[in-house]
């Protein structure tokens, strides 16, 4: 665990460039534990390519990233959810032909213990561990109000709910910070209030820290902490919601030169 004091997740002088393109140049900031911090940006800001640095999709050119003051960048790509980082996606990953709460169950297998061979086997650890996960699952399903379709097969939900799906396999590694990568896309109005009231359930009831990349403003400002603005790469904005909103150099990366 992170000491105290120690942020949960520091970025320092994160950089990456794709061919020519300096897609982040020089990135920092820190997430501490128990908050929920929004990343916003015009769209190329760099929001995803710093989320797949997080994730270890991409390896950054320069800068580190330590996550309970331990170095992130030197661990596995497999090991990250080990590690105690979940991630959603912007384009839903899920087993459509399966039920709700089998996807939700594959989410959790990256955290069990018994090995290949206890599993061909079907020994009582992997039963024992089988039950667990189930009991799990079971409980963010009802968590996320999605009992009532948990054995429905996911192809025959609303988008809505099919992105409550990803989001319940994500929790269901028991993730310490949870990488959520526009969650409202997609969704109506009053999804979104809902939406809302589930993230700070996340924090509040599953002491889950949660960083959203996120174009739905009203959403963001009103359900994090801490804001962090890219553009072009670069940090231009880092503090309250209200501070952020107030910057002029937010202002215009949103509406242009000429707004601030």
């Amino acid at each position: 665990m992170a000491a105290e004091g120690t942020p949960l997740l520091s970025v320092r002088d994160l950089s990456i460039r794709f061919g020519g393109i300096v897609a982040l140049d020089g990135v920092g900031f820190d997430v501490r534990a128990g908050a929920i911090t929004g990343l916003i940006g015009p769209n190329g800001a760099g929001k995803t390519t710093l989320f797949n640095c997080l994730s270890r999709l991409y390896r950054p050119s320069s800068g580190t990233i330590a996550f309970e003051g331990r170095p992130l960048l030197d661990v596995p790509r497999h090991r990250i959810a080990q590690l105690g980082i979940g991630r959603t996606f912007q384009n839903l990953a899920l087993f459509r032909a399966m039920s709700v709460l089998d996807n939700v169950r594959v989410g959790g297998h990256c955290r069990m213990r018994a090995g290949f061979l206890a599993h061909a086997l079907g020994l009582r650890p992997v039963a024992r561990e089988e039950a667990d996960l189930r009991a799990e699952a079971e409980r963010l399903i009802d968590l996320l109000d999605l009992g009532p379709v948990a054995h429905h097969p996911v192809a025959a939900l609303p988008f809505g709910t099919q992105k409550r799906v990803e989001l319940a396999r994500a929790l269901v590694t028991r993730p310490k910070l949870l990488l959520l990568d526009e969650p409202a896309g997609g969704l109506n109005h009053e999804e979104v209030d809902q939406l809302r009231t589930r993230i700070r359930d996340i924090r509040d009831r599953l002491g889950v820290t949660v960083l959203l990349v996120e174009h739905h403003m009203n959403l963001v400002m009103t359900v994090s902490d801490q804001v962090v603005a890219l553009n072009f790469g670069r940090i231009i904005a880092d503090g309250p919601p209200a501070m952020v909103r107030a910057d002029p150099g937010v202002v215009r990366a949103y509406l242009g030169e000429h707004a601030a």
